[in-house]
C-alpha cells in the first residue's frame, strides 16, 4: 500500500515531468551545435584579431538568434512539417530549392572544416595521424547517425552539450581585468573598416546560421513524432500553452548557453592569443596550440576537448539539416529515428555529405581556410532566409492562430537588418 510520502513523490515526478526543463532538448542542441570547431575558429580569430573589441557582438546577437530560433522551432511545431517544407508551400519551388543547395554546398563544406580541425586536435592531445583520426571521427558519427534511433542518439548530444563548459573553465588559467571588459561588452572598439565589416559578418553567420533553422524546425517535428498520441498544434490545440512555453524556454536558455560560451571564446583568445601578438588563426586546433605556451598545458587541454565535444554534435546537425531540407522539398520520407532502408534518400543525403566533406580533406585546398568564408557565406545567405522565416511566422495561413508575437518579429526583422548592413559593409571599397 503506497505511503503518503510515495504518494508525494511521485506527485512530484509527475510535476517535474511536465516542467519545460523536462523537454529540453532541440533548443539546447541547436545551441551548442551552433559553438562548432568552425565556429570556435571564427570566434578565435575574432579575439586573436581584435582583442576585446568585438565582445560587443555576442550581447546584441543573442535576443537576434534566440528570436529567430523560436520562429523556427515554433513552425515545426505548430505545422508539423520542417522549414523547407513550410517554404515550399509559400514561396517559389526555384527559391527554396537554390536555398536548400546553397545550404548542402555551405554545410559540406563547414563539415569537411570541422572534422579536419577534430582530427587535427586528436592529433595534438593523442598523437597518432591526423587525417586517420579525421577519417574516424567522420565514419564513427556518420554510423551513428543511420543505425542509432533518434530517442536514443539525442540523449547523448544532450550530454555532450557540457563540453561547451571547457570555455569558461579556460578563464580561470588567465588574468581577467573585469572592468575594461565589461565596458567593452558594451561598447564597441574597433575602426568600422572593411576588414572589421568581414570578422562581423564572420561571426553574426556563425552565431545565426540557416543550417541551425532548419535543424530546429525538423527536430520539433522529431520529437512530436517520437510522443505517442501527440500531434501538430494546428490540428490538436490542447497542448499549444504548454508546448509555446516549453519551447521559449529551451530556445532561448539554449541559444543563451551558446552565446556566453561563444563570449568566452572571444574573451579567451583576446586575452591570450591578442594579447602575445598572435592575431591570424587558421584552424581552432591552431588557437588550442597556441593557449598551451601562453596559458599552460590545462587551458591547451579544456580547449581542446571543447573543439572534440562540440565537433560531435555540430557535424551530425550540419549533415543533418541539410537531410531534411532536401527530403522535404523532394517529398522523401525522412527521420532520424526512421531505419535506413525506410529513408534511403535522407540518409543518403547525409552519407553524400559526410563523404564528400571527407574527400575535400585531400584537395588542393584548405578546409580550414574555408571554414571562415564559409562563416562569411552563411552571414549573407542568412538575410533572405530571415526574411523568409519572419514571413513564414507572421502569417495565420501557415501557423493559424500560432503566429510569432510582434517582439519576435520585430527582432528576427532587426536581425536580417544588422546582417545585412555588415554585409553591404564588406563588400564596399
Amino acid at each position: 500500500m503506497p505511503t503518503p510520502s510515495t504518494g508525494r513523490l511521485r506527485k512530484l515526478l509527475s510535476r517535474l515531468r511536465e516542467h519545460p526543463l523536462a523537454r529540453v532538448g532541440p533548443g539546447l542542441i541547436t545551441g551548442v551545435a551552433d559553438d562548432d570547431p568552425s565556429g570556435i575558429a571564427t570566434y578565435s580569430q575574432a579575439g586573436a584579431q581584435y582583442g576585446l573589441g568585438m565582445l560587443w557582438t555576442m550581447p546584441l546577437s543573442f535576443p537576434l538568434m534566440a528570436a529567430v530560433q523560436s520562429m523556427c522551432a515554433r513552425i515545426g511545431r505548430v505545422t508539423g512539417k520542417g522549414l523547407a517544407a513550410n517554404m515550399a508551400a509559400v514561396f517559389p519551388m526555384s527559391v527554396v530549392r537554390a536555398a536548400v543547395l546553397l545550404l548542402l554546398l555551405a554545410n559540406t563544406l563547414n563539415i569537411a572544416a570541422d572534422i579536419a580541425a577534430m582530427g587535427e586536435t586528436a592529433e595534438l592531445v593523442l598523437g597518432g595521424n591526423r587525417h586517420l583520426l579525421t577519417v574516424l571521427f567522420a565514419m564513427a558519427i556518420l554510423l551513428a547517425q543511420v543505425y542509432v534511433p533518434y530517442h536514443r542518439y539525442v540523449f547523448v548530444l544532450r550530454w555532450l552539450t557540457a563540453s561547451l563548459l571547457a570555455y569558461a573553465a579556460v578563464l580561470f588559467t588567465v588574468h581577467v581585468p573585469w572592468s575594461t571588459v565589461g565596458w567593452r561588452t558594451l561598447w564597441p572598439g574597433f575602426v568600422p573598416d572593411r576588414n572589421a565589416a568581414t570578422v562581423i559578418v564572420a561571426v553574426f553567420g556563425t552565431t545565426i546560421s540557416p543550417y541551425l533553422f532548419f535543424w530546429q524546425a525538423s527536430e520539433e517535428v522529431e520529437d512530436m513524432d517520437a510522443r505517442p498520441r501527440a500531434a501538430p498544434l494546428l490540428r490538436d490545440a490542447r497542448p499549444a500553452a504548454r508546448e509555446l512555453r516549453r519551447i521559449r524556454w529551451d530556445t532561448w536558455s539554449g541559444m543563451f548557453y551558446s552565446n556566453v560560451s561563444a563570449y568566452f571564446i572571444i574573451l579567451a583568445t583576446a586575452l591570450t592569443l591578442h594579447a602575445a601578438g598572435i592575431t591570424r588563426i587558421e584552424t581552432a586546433a591552431q588557437a588550442a596550440g597556441a593557449l598551451r605556451p601562453l596559458a599552460g598545458d590545462f587551458a591547451f587541454e579544456l580547449f581542446a576537448l571543447g573543439i572534440l565535444g562540440v565537433g560531435l554534435i555540430g557535424v551530425p546537425v550540419l549533415a543533418g539539416s541539410g537531410a531534411y531540407a532536401l527530403a522535404e522539398i523532394m517529398h522523401w520520407k525522412l527521420g532520424l529515428e526512421r531505419r535506413a532502408m525506410d529513408a534511403r534518400g535522407f540518409y543518403g543525403v547525409i552519407a553524400v555529405s559526410m563523404l564528400g566533406a571527407l574527400a575535400i580533406q585531400y584537395l588542393p585546398i584548405s578546409p580550414m581556410r574555408a571554414l571562415f568564408w564559409s562563416a562569411v557565406i552563411n552571414g549573407v545567405v542568412s538575410v533572405p532566409l530571415i526574411i523568409m522565416v519572419v514571413i513564414l511566422a507572421s502569417r495565420r495561413s501557415v501557423l493559424g492562430a500560432y503566429c510569432a508575437s510582434r517582439t519576435a518579429i520585430a527582432l528576427g526583422c532587426v536581425a536580417a537588418a544588422v546582417m545585412g548592413a555588415a554585409a553591404v559593409r564588406m563588400f564596399m571599397d
